[in-house]
């Protein structure tokens, strides 16, 4: 039951905290990057709990995980939807207009404070299970 309640909080913060970034650097969001952003941070949480790998490789795979998300969620919203949820088409090094190099890197650097999140969360359902 912890673990559910963990996977749960991660989509959730997730969901509201990749929304509350788009919101702060683009000035909107859609519905369907709150769903990518918890689906992406349970992954993520997973990858955490991998304390053998260093936090640099964790971010290597934090970013592989968040970039093929984007790419994938981008096909079906954007190319095959036809939504226009966003373009990167005119960025140097993109795929398809759905995935580019700069996003990759500041996928990268999001991973850290990522982590710390997923970090609180299961401490958050420790505290919790223990305080029961």
């Amino acid at each position: 039951m912890d673990k559910l309640k963990e996977y749960f909080m991660c989509f959730a913060f997730g969901g509201v905290a990749y929304g509350l970034v788009e919101l702060l650097v683009r000035g909107y969001t859609h519905w369907s990057m709150v769903l990518t952003g918890g689906a992406v941070l349970m992954l993520l949480n997973l990858i955490n709990k991998s304390r053998s790998l260093s936090l640099f490789l964790r971010c290597i795979l934090g970013m592989i995980v968040i970039t093929s998300f984007e790419f994938a969620v981008g096909l079906i919203v954007n190319v095959r939807m036809g939504w226009g949820v966003w373009d990167y088409s005119h960025k140097p090094f993109n795929l398809m207009g759905q995935i580019c190099l700069h996003f990759c890197g500041c996928w990268f650097l999001i991973s850290i404070p990522a982590y710390k999140l997923c970090d609180l969360i299961s401490r958050q359902v420790s505290l919790l299970r223990d305080n029961s």
